[in-house]
């Protein structure tokens, strides 16, 4: 059994040689956008030293405050999901930030054992090949904020009108409560008042 679940996994250098969905964008002479070209998914790459600390400190708070401690799991973040599970017919989470880079990646996100134990493994061994710095910039480039925007640079343009490097403190701490579900905590969805209880919950 073992032997069939770490044969089958993708190799950690994948996160490098795979093929990103990108957004192009075509610009006039003087260098403004006019147009912007994607099929399911609108992202475009911003380097994380380019990002205000906040903006950074914001997404740990909410997904993984103990990512700097743990080695790719969480061992709060499992017995906190072993009990929700005890207690209902659902499988959820308790996934780091590493465990969702790699599911949002290399794997497929069927809610199974099977494929959370292949996450775990993967978690891992993402850790040991890459570096946290390294980690966390390719988690907030390939993270969804609700449709079809992916990654912090276009979800800062997409809900503020702004690159994620001009974001202030507010304003990143709402987009870091919205991957956890953006569409119950979007701004723009039925429920307002819930995005701004999960932007005061972050700050």
């Amino acid at each position: 059994f073992w032997w069939g679940v770490l044969r089958d996994l993708p190799k950690p250098s994948e996160l490098l040689t795979r093929k990103q969905s990108l957004t192009t964008k075509i610009y006039d002479r003087h260098g403004i956008l006019l147009y912007k070209l994607y099929k399911n998914q609108n992202r475009s790459i911003v380097a994380l030293t380019s990002l205000p600390e906040y903006v950074v400190e914001a997404t740990l708070a909410i997904e993984d405050a103990e990512f700097y401690q743990h080695p790719g799991f969480s061992i709060k973040g499992i017995s906190r999901a072993m009990r929700s599970n005890l207690a209902s017919s659902g499988l959820q989470g308790g996934s780091t930030i590493t465990q969702q880079l790699v599911k949002n990646t290399l794997l497929t996100s069927e809610r199974t054992l099977l494929r959370k134990l292949k996450e775990f493994v993967l978690a891992l061994e993402v850790e040991y090949f890459f570096t946290k710095h390294e980690i966390l910039s390719m988690y907030l480039n390939e993270v969804g904020y609700g449709g079809t925007v992916y990654g912090i640079e276009e979800a800062a343009d997409y809900y503020f009108g702004k690159s994620a490097r001009e974001l202030t403190l507010a304003e990143a701490a709402l987009l870091a409560g919205l991957p956890a579900s953006p569409t119950v905590y979007s701004p723009f969805g039925s429920r307002p008042d819930l995005a701004t209880m999960r932007q005061h919950l972050v700050l």
